[in-house]
């Protein structure tokens, strides 16, 4: 109680800057001019110096009044805030949800996700829109980004909610080339599927413990700009390559792939959601990432 009484003076002392008088203060509260001069008061007291300046005319807030009214506009917002939150976690998510997420995660992982959401959720509707370029979220009214790897700063709203690790991979063709190899240094000799998708396609820094570092460039025997394509291009031959785990696992697991040196490990990379500037999350978008979330936990563990 003491605590939503606090609440209340800050409302009250947030109402009577805006407004430029206790008056009006009390007219837009719904309240008694006298409740609110008594509790604005009550409130100098309690932080220990002077919030206005009142005069005949006008009430104006002090050097030290206008800072802590920037402070408790802050407040009562996050409160607002919260207190949405808690209101629409208890409704049922309904409408239209409007994704986007890269071609190759979005197709492997994403899809079966939308699948069972919108079982889960009849009055759900869900549009899909996969794509390797970065959608602005606002210009093309998106309700949700799901972005896999290292995000640039932005003004956008991102949680990690998850990782993946990267593996190099080669065909079951090859597995007597890759049996002779004796180190990193070897492997620049053997074909290479460059992923054009990527901001550095051919270079690779690999570690082994926390001492051991190496980068390889390897040279392209095959460009290609997506994903699934380039791990098409090494299950026929093609070459090695640098293949995300939520791809190359199953394939690794049944031998369609080899795993290369596998005593070395290439960087992590992240898996975010990232939203547009909102005070609110609708019902639909916080269900649909509880259960990415959920999925992420029961992945297949790492091959070793």
């Amino acid at each position: 109680m003491q605590e939503a009484r606090n609440l209340n003076r800050l409302a009250y002392f947030v109402a009577v800057v805006d407004a430029g008088s206790f008056t009006r203060a009390a007219e837009y509260l719904g309240i008694t001019k006298a409740v609110v001069s008594q509790q604005v008061a009550r409130l100098e007291q309690e932080v220990g110096t002077t919030l206005l300046m009142r005069t005949t005319r006008r009430v104006q807030p002090t050097e030290a009044g206008q800072m802590f009214h920037a402070r408790c506009v802050s407040i009562l917002r996050e409160a607002e805030d919260a207190l949405g939150e808690l209101a629409q976690a208890r409704s049922e998510p309904k409408g239209l949800l409007r994704i986007t997420a890269p071609y190759d995660y979005g197709t492997s992982v994403v899809v079966p996700l939308v699948t069972a959401f919108t079982s889960r959720y009849p009055d759900c509707r869900v549009e899909l829109n996969l794509s390797d370029r970065m959608v602005d979220l606002v210009s093309e009214n998106m309700d949700l980004a799901i972005r896999v790897g290292w995000l640039a700063d932005s003004s956008l709203q991102a949680r990690r909610i998850g990782f993946f690790r990267q593996y190099l991979v080669g065909p079951p063709q090859f597995a007597a080339r890759i049996a002779e190899l004796n180190g990193l240094a070897d492997l620049p000799a053997l074909p290479f599927v460059a992923n054009n998708a990527l901001r550095e396609p051919l270079e690779w820094t690999f570690t082994r413990g926390d001492q051991e570092a190496l980068t390889v460039r390897f040279k392209a025997a095959i460009a290609i700009n997506t994903t699934p394509a380039v791990m098409e291009a090494v299950r026929q031959g093609g070459g090695l390559s640098v293949l995300p785990d939520f791809l190359a696992t199953a394939d690794l697991a049944d031998g369609r792939l080899l795993h290369v040196l596998p005593e070395w490990q290439l960087p992590s990379g992240g898996v975010f959601t990232v939203y547009p500037a909102a005070r609110f999350r609708p019902p639909k978008v916080s269900a649909f990432v509880d259960m990415l979330i959920a999925a992420l936990r029961t992945e297949t563990p790492p091959v070793e």
